[in-house]
């Protein structure tokens, strides 16, 4: 008899408080005040030409691949660089709400043996960015000259970095992403071509913009 009195307490005790559950949802849904976000839709104009972009990204530069080009066809050597790091600052102009030309500057270091083999390149870069949604997805091309330095020996010449990303625009003003690009760093001296010699780095960066 006592069971079946707890039973049934409890049987009512929870049919309360489902219909009081409901009860509470339906006045919280007509209470409830609508806010619009200021991102809805594709954003196929999330730029503006004419708009200038701040850049800054640093991480980890991974040595590939080192070819000695003094013969023909060049031949795979052990360039004795280890793990690095890198970093860049740079400048875009948006000539469209896709397309941008812009100007960089980067830094990277290596171990190398017992010192460390140091790079500065810098140069323009032209780009293309896709949008779909708050992602972002801009390819790009720099093409410049570096300060490369050993020790006591120093090297200026030419230098190209083709990179791909991915960033999530934060807010109309700073978006936030990784890269991956590829360092092509020849040296040609002056000595003649049987000293020639092409660097390959691949740089993972990750990356903030801003919008000035």
């Amino acid at each position: 008899m006592v069971r079946k009195a707890v039973s049934l307490l409890l049987i009512t005790f929870l049919g309360c408080t489902f219909v009081y559950t409901l009860s509470a949802q339906e006045d919280d849904g007509e209470k409830e005040i609508p806010i619009e976000s200021e991102w809805t839709g594709a954003l196929p104009n999330a730029y503006a030409p004419g708009d200038i972009m701040f850049t800054m990204s640093a991480g980890v530069l991974f040595p590939i691949l080192f070819l000695d080009g003094s013969t023909k066809p060049a031949q795979v050597y052990d360039g004795k660089i280890k793990l690095g790091g890198a970093g860049t600052l740079g400048l875009n102009y948006f000539l469209t709400s896709n397309i941008f030309l812009g100007a960089e500057i980067n830094g990277g270091f290596s171990k190398s043996v017992n010192n460390m083999f140091f790079q500065f390149p810098f140069g323009l870069r032209v780009g293309y960015q896709f949008i779909f949604h708050r992602f972002e997805f801009p390819l790009s091309l720099m093409i410049g000259m570096s300060s490369q330095t050993y020790l006591t020996q120093n090297y200026f010449g030419f230098f190209l970095k083709p990179e791909a990303s991915v960033y999530w625009r934060f807010n109309p003003d700073w978006s936030f992403g990784i890269n991956v690009g590829w360092w092509w760093v020849p040296q040609w001296p002056e000595r003649g071509p049987e000293y020639n010699r092409y660097g390959n780095f691949l740089n993972l960066t990750l990356s903030a913009r801003y919008v000035l």
